[in-house]
């Protein structure tokens, strides 16, 4: 199966098995301008304009568009630095990006930004993305926008081959940043808030949430995702508000070992799920 067909049988699993209102999307860092797609769009070069990197996801989740943008293309500051496409300015780093604004001193605002996370300058020249189910690259991280629910599906797949919980830092800052830059650095999943950029500028919506991944992960994911809708966690989830309403068996166990009134003769309180 070529890499392309493995792709599309990604997106289309994601899709089905998640419910997904926009495409799942592929993204990759690049190290040189040869290394973009061929047929990428090129917002500075081809639309006229900048983008913000938020605006670009936006365009290939929500239009099937592969987006490459290089530091001639952005509109957006914070991404240039957290993606390594420039230095950092003092003035960055001294916290003029966050404050007065977002934090209550300077101090607080130098903080924010040492803590920004960034890859090294240099490093890359620019970053594209794509529908994953269309991608001829590939891809860093898997993104995926999401609701609630969506997200809870998925952080349990998360966990559920070693049982460890997810952990990151969480920001309402720097969406696209977050989204990429720690997956790849630290190899492991990771929780998003659409940032006011992302949702002022790029449609993000209110119920919306974003859960990236390392494409190496992609497959694992899916593997348990597929598990887990075996066992009762496939969407749409089913609504009920009752009392006592059907344990799985593990759950009712260790209940009654702590001594909770668990099964109080009712063996319909009691699923084997």
């Amino acid at each position: 199966m070529t890499t392309s067909n493995v792709f599309r049988e990604y997106a289309e699993e994601f899709e089905r098995r998640l419910r997904l209102k926009t495409f799942p999307i592929a993204v990759k860092m690049l190290e040189k301008e040869g290394d973009i797609p061929q047929g990428a769009t090129r917002p500075k070069r081809d639309l006229g304009y900048h983008l913000a990197t938020c605006q670009g996801f936006a365009m290939s989740r929500r239009e099937g568009t592969v987006v490459a943008m290089l530091k001639e293309d952005m509109w957006c500051s914070e991404s240039v630095i957290g993606f390594g496409l420039a230095e950092p300015p003092q003035y960055f780093l001294d916290g003029y990006s966050r404050y007065p604004d977002d934090n209550a001193s300077l101090e607080a605002g130098s903080t924010w930004a040492h803590e920004f996370p960034r890859f090294e300058a240099g490093k890359y020249v620019g970053i594209v993305s794509s529908p994953l189910a269309t991608a001829n690259f590939e891809p860093d991280v898997i993104i995926l926008y999401c609701d609630s629910t969506q997200l809870k599906v998925l952080l349990s797949a998360a966990a559920w081959r070693e049982g460890y919980e997810l952990t990151c830092t969480v920001s309402g800052k720097g969406a696209c940043v977050y989204a990429v830059v720690p997956v790849m650095q630290h190899g492991r999943c990771q929780v998003t808030v659409p940032c006011a950029g992302d949702k002022r500028f790029a449609m993000s919506q209110d119920c919306e949430m974003i859960f990236a991944a390392p494409h190496a992960k992609t497959e694992e994911l899916l593997v348990a995702l597929r598990h887990l809708d075996k066992h009762g966690l496939q969407l749409p989830l089913s609504y009920m508000m009752m009392p006592e309403y059907e344990l799985r068996e593990s759950y009712a166990k260790i209940g009654k070992m702590m001594g909770m009134d668990i099964d109080r003769g009712k063996k319909s309180t009691i699923k084997k799920w």
